[in-house]
């Protein structure tokens, strides 16, 4: 019995030293391949003081690991994964932001816009700046959008839209591995009121049809840049900030051209000239990119042009008001002074008059018959509406 006891022990002596053995090879060829670095236990081992024991002990877990069919190469390997994604979720949204800007804001050609996008999220998403993008939840997107869904739609639901996208960036670049909280099909449509039934529609104080021509006659009265610009935009039925951001270069065989990025809607708009409307363009000297530059040769302030009306209502003899207000006509009236003539003095359709104003109407096919084939009979009718405008003169 001691004799085979004793047979027993040298013989897992043995089985331990060759083992040893080829753990140590295994380590050898280990090093070669930049598993084994500086004499760095490997990740999942446990260390020993006695660094006898400590080399014994690894050398058996990891014979223990090999015989069970684990590749310590490709445990390491899949452990540095797991750690670079881990380190990926740690993205806020705050940077996020950033990397999302510094790629797509190139798209904008407007320096505004740039800004107008980046400070908007500043503004109305501060709060989840410093959040994880891997974390932001449902809660924190209500927390962002609630107190402004009903008050400011318009801009609620741009701001929904650019968060959107920053976490879309996001989960395709790996920092997120969750559906996207600001998604608004079969998401916040489910929690929030959609945005074109809450939106309230302003009304711009504006000339009554029966005060026009005379209001038209004290502004052709005016000198200067401003009133200039103030008449241009009462004959193309423009935004005041399209007229005082329009520049020669979108001036192109008696049509203006607006371009994408000036636009509300964000497409280009196309305004046949009228006989007075080009008349004016004649009589302005080119001394700046802006064809209705202010003093410096850059762009109109936005008070110009409402502080030129105001000081023709203010010398009237008789105010120019809105009819359902009784406040003093503004510019951007202006635009329902025209719509108001086309749909009452006029036998033009009323797809025409959103056409001229801007506005999107029906399918992409009758869009483009509108904007191209009807070009024509927009123009004539620009002409019509100057010629309203100008009875007086």
């Amino acid at each position: 019995g001691r004799l085979t006891l004793n047979v027993l022990l040298s013989f897992a002596q043995f089985e331990r030293e060759v083992t040893a053995e080829r753990i140590r090879d295994k380590i050898a060829a280990s090093k070669k391949k930049g598993m084994w670095m500086g004499g760095m236990v490997p990740w999942g081992y446990k260390v020993h003081s006695d660094p006898k024991v400590q080399s014994l002990e690894i050398c058996e877990q990891k014979s223990s690991d090999i015989k069970s069919g684990i590749d310590p190469i490709a445990q390491r390997a899949h452990a540095r994964m797991e750690t670079k994604r881990l380190k990926s979720l740690e993205l806020t949204f705050g940077e996020a932001m950033e990397k999302f800007l510094s790629i797509k804001l190139e798209e904008f050609k407007n320096p505004k816009h740039q800004k107008q996008w980046k400070q908007t999220l500043n503004k109305y998403a501060s709060s989840l700046l410093s959040l994880r993008v891997s974390e932001i939840n449902h809660d924190d997107l209500m927390k962002v959008l609630e107190p402004i869904w009903l008050t400011k739609t318009e801009t609620a639901n741009r701001v929904r839209g650019r968060i959107e996208k920053i976490i879309d960036w996001a989960i395709f670049h790996g920092h997120r591995t969750e559906a996207n909280p600001a998604r608004w099909k079969g998401h916040l449509e489910l929690a929030l009121q959609t945005p074109s039934k809450i939106k309230k529609t302003k009304h711009h104080p504006a000339l009554q049809l029966s005060q026009a021509s005379n209001w038209y006659h004290d502004l052709r009265q005016r000198t200067g840049i401003s009133p200039l610009a103030l008449e241009f935009c009462a004959l193309t039925a423009a935004r005041s900030g399209e007229i005082r951001g329009a520049k020669w270069g979108e001036i192109e065989d008696e049509h203006w051209i607006i371009p994408a990025d000036r636009t509300k809607n964000g497409k280009e708009h196309r305004i046949p000239l009228s006989l007075r409307a080009i008349e004016i363009l004649k009589t302005i000297e080119r001394s700046s990119e802006f064809i209705f530059p202010n003093s410096k040769h850059g762009e109109l302030s936005d008070a110009a042009l409402s502080s030129c009306m105001r000081r023709i209502n203010s010398n009237a003899r008789v105010a120019y008001l809105d009819r359902k207000s009784g406040k003093p006509a503004v510019p951007h009236g202006l635009r329902s002074t025209f719509r108001d003539w086309v749909s009452e003095l006029t036998e033009y359709p009323s797809e025409m008059a959103e056409v001229a104003l801007g506005h999107t109407v029906g399918s992409a096919v009758e869009r483009a018959y509108w904007r191209g084939d009807m070009l024509l009979k927009r123009r004539k009718m620009m002409e019509d509406w100057s010629n309203f405008l100008g009875a007086k003169i």
